[in-house]
């Protein structure tokens, strides 16, 4: 059966979101389809590196050594030479596929990164984020991915951070990560405040996103894919998911006790 029966023109979308939401299941199974875009994470690198944030980016201005020793090493990087309007091609050129659908990744933490790049567009329109995201992608669909248990994401968070791994099953090396109260709660913290950018911006320029609680995608992938295909405006079967969930029996215990010794720091901002 079709995702959807009445399809409209495809068209562009952008997946909104924070770390470890949920968002990499999404996008990754859109991509295998082979016609709803190539999206991917594609304003997440810092010009002066080329690369993503590192590690001890996520925790500027802690000064506690018991955190901030257990962060894995930041990797060297080298200072883009690309022009903003060859970063603005490039950007289009590979989140698209023939059919003309285009699909991207955006964390709220990456949106200065958005405006210092497009600062530099030819015909630029604006000097806000929305003139910004316009002026790059045109008219495009937002889908917010929403992970309800910050708590699970910050503790998700913070093994990537320790082991540098971001996708699959942690890898072998991952017995090097430690439980750190402090260190989860900055990042419970971290994502409160992300969230709350995405809600605001939203709000304030009249957005109606499509919502993906990432609870609803890990249990009912299949139907949760196939509203999102409908809303694109794709007339596709709906393809398997492309990855399984990365939380293990260590990430459970890690969150009951951080709840356990933490009670209500999981609360919104």
């Amino acid at each position: 059966m079709s995702a959807s029966s009445r399809a409209s023109s495809p068209r562009s979308y952008l997946v909104c979101a924070s770390q470890r939401s949920g968002s990499t299941l999404l996008v990754e199974t859109l991509r295998s389809s082979g016609v709803a875009g190539h999206p991917q994470e594609f304003f997440q690198y810092l010009s002066q590196t080329s690369l993503a944030p590192q590690p001890s980016d996520w925790f500027v201005g802690v000064d506690d050594r018991s955190i901030l020793t257990l962060l894995a090493p930041d990797k060297p990087g080298v200072e883009s030479t690309e022009t903003a309007d060859d970063w603005r091609a490039r950007i289009l050129r590979e989140g698209s596929t023939d059919n003309g659908v285009w699909g991207g990744k955006l964390m709220w933490n990456q949106t200065p990164l958005v405006l210092e790049r497009a600062a530099g567009l030819t015909g630029r329109t604006g000097t806000d984020l929305h003139s910004a995201l316009g002026d790059i992608l045109g008219d495009v669909l937002y889908i917010k991915v929403t992970r309800q248990d910050v708590v699970s994401q910050a503790v998700s968070f913070w093994r990537a951070v320790q082991t540098n791994t971001w996708r699959g099953r942690p890898a072998a090396g991952d017995d090097v990560a430690q439980y750190h109260q402090g260190a989860i709660a900055h990042l419970v913290k971290v994502l409160q405040e992300q969230e709350l950018g995405w809600r605001t911006y939203f709000a304030d320029h009249g957005i109606e996103p499509v919502e993906v609680a990432y609870a609803d995608l890990a249990n009912n992938t299949a139907e949760v894919l196939g509203r999102v295909i409908d809303a694109i405006g794709l007339n596709i079967e709906v393809p398997p998911p492309a990855l399984k969930r990365q939380a293990d029996k260590r990430s459970d215990e890690w969150v009951d006790r951080f709840r356990d010794s933490a009670p209500g720091q999981e609360l919104p901002v």
